[in-house]
């Protein structure tokens, strides 16, 4: 049995309930259609790095380093390790309508035009924190929208980054704690502050 075939996967209802929790109890934009293809999508893209889908190698390493801007290595690896960049592109392919596809396409499109890949780190950072504040601000003016309006890309963006990062082996490994056979059940265990969260079971 390969490496790859060996590593856990983790449970689907437990990535989106996560995954909502980081992005402030929202929805991701894909709904179940996007969970749906996480496991796959997440193998595949470990072995996918050439290009996924309809994205080319240039495509995937721009998303890797917005990714990686997302969730910097530290004291543990960052998106980039993840492969994060070929998993987003995997998950946009499978799962998204064209209407979202497009609107993703259009906004990796920006950030090339605002030169993201020659920018220093501090500018990457200031170039998304801009887009953030510009993200959310945009889902607060269209909250109560019917039909709900377009997303914004900078939301798919980060959704898929997050998503993407820990439901990797080394999001559920290396930046939260994990153990594939659990003993006993404890329902409250001592917490000491700084540790990290335990990941869900395969």
């Amino acid at each position: 049995m390969s490496e790859l075939e060996q590593t856990p996967v983790i449970d689907r209802r437990e990535a989106i309930r996560r995954v909502t929790v980081l992005l402030g109890g929202v929805a991701l934009i894909g709904g179940s259609g996007l969970l749906t293809a996480c496991e796959n999508a997440q193998r595949r893209a470990a072995t996918s790095q050439a290009g996924a889908g309809t994205f080319t190698a240039t495509d995937i390493a721009l998303l890797d380093e917005v990714a990686e801007t997302i969730l910097p290595e530290t004291k543990t690896p960052g998106a980039k390790a993840a492969h994060v960049g070929a998993f987003m592109a995997l998950m946009v392919t499978d799962t998204y309508e064209d209407r979202d596809q497009q609107i993703f396409r259009d906004g990796m499109k920006q950030l090339k035009d605002a030169s993201f890949m020659a920018a220093t780190p501090d500018q990457r950072l200031a170039l998304l924190e801009r887009l953030d504040r510009e993200q959310k601000a945009y889902g607060e003016t269209h909250r109560d929208d019917t039909p709900p309006a377009a997303p914004h890309y900078f939301r798919q963006i980060k959704e898929l980054a997050l998503l993407g990062y820990f439901t990797s082996e080394i999001g559920c490994t290396q930046a939260m704690r994990y153990r594939e056979t659990p003993g006993r059940f404890d329902p409250c265990v001592p917490y000491t502050p700084g540790e990290t969260a335990w990941a869900g079971h395969a």
